[in-house]
């Protein structure tokens, strides 16, 4: 039997807690996925690191797992003589099995030596994945489709590797970085243990116009030199669609133009806000007229816009 140091695949050290392989595991499930990982071995990745979770995270297993002691990773070994006694079936055979096949035995080794006393009863695994969507999806509610393939223990007691697709309902509102719980939706238990759960980390794509922060909107508009000083009415696009923005009268670029509640939806019902963050834009291209007209407001105005700097160097004289 060839040995893996499931430590080593999870990056632990042997002496982790629980809670240190439960945050190194949804780590690297999270870099290895199928759905996220560009690594060509990402699939095989992650199937080692959720070999190595299934038997780290039970404290059966594991106490079982660190009793065969420690080998170089592939190295031929075999467990020690009173090992079956202990952990599992006294009956059970070395020859030709995996690691992962000798703790799902294990465990069905155990599942058969209690029937006359009752069974044990095992939660199922929780699943994590995550979701992309886009704004609008995230501003209207959408349903995904997810199709993974997740490790499932069968009746008896054994664990393979199967198929699931499934359709999710996420709620509008839904924020980037965000993690959905859905009940019940992970892995089934085993002998009456409850099913685990589905954990959806949601991941929003890049939009042209918009910049999200939480539930709240930025979105830079352009406006042109007179539209700034004089003030002028405006349409700005939102995720509901276009609306009038009232500029006021000598808007300077960079100022902050609020949109109540144009921004993603709130679970409480309100919305977020939509922030219009103006830039001053210049024509890139001038007609004769607007070229005098631009000469004129020139030799009219008083106004110098690097004022400041002579300031600053009076005041440094």
């Amino acid at each position: 039997m060839k040995y893996k140091d499931y430590y080593s695949m999870l990056g632990v050290e042997r002496s982790a807690g629980a809670e240190d392989i439960k945050k190194a595991y949804r780590k690297l499930a999270h870099k290895y996925h199928p759905d996220v990982s560009k690594d060509p071995e990402g699939e095989e990745k992650f199937k080692e690191v959720a070999e190595a979770y299934e038997t780290l995270k039970n404290p059966e297993k594991r106490a079982a797992y660190d009793q065969l002691g420690s080998y170089r990773p592939g190295q031929d070994f075999q467990p020690p003589p009173d090992w079956g006694r202990q952990f599992g079936d006294s009956q059970f055979s070395f020859e030709d099995v995996d690691l992962a096949d000798l703790f799902a035995g294990l465990t069905a080794g155990r599942h058969r030596a209690g029937q006359g006393t009752g069974q044990i009863r095992m939660p199922g695994q929780d699943y994590e994945v995550t979701a992309h969507i886009s704004l609008d999806e995230a501003y209207r509610g959408t349903e995904v489709e997810l199709k993974l393939t997740v490790p499932e223990y069968d009746e008896k007691g054994f664990l393979h590797r199967v198929p699931r697709t499934f359709k999710v309902r996420i709620p509008k509102g839904a924020t980037d970085g965000q993690r959905l719980r859905l009940a019940g939706r992970g892995g089934k238990g085993v002998n009456g243990g409850r099913d685990g759960d589905l954990y959806l980390n949601i991941a929003l794509h890049p939009h042209p116009l918009f910049r999200v922060s939480g539930h709240d909107l930025y979105l830079d508009l352009p406006l042109a030199p007179w539209e700034a000083v004089l003030g002028a009415t405006v349409e700005v696009p939102t995720l509901g669609g276009p609306v009038h923005l009232k500029v006021p009268p000598n808007t300077h670029a960079g100022q902050q133009l609020r949109l109540s509640r144009r921004g993603l939806p709130k679970p409480s019902g309100k919305e977020g806000d939509l922030f219009a963050i103006t830039q001053i834009v210049v024509p890139t291209a001038t007609s004769e007229r607007e070229r005098e007209l631009f000469k004129q407001l020139a030799e009219a105005s008083t106004f110098n816009p690097r004022g400041r700097f002579q300031q600053e160097a009076r005041s440094e004289s």
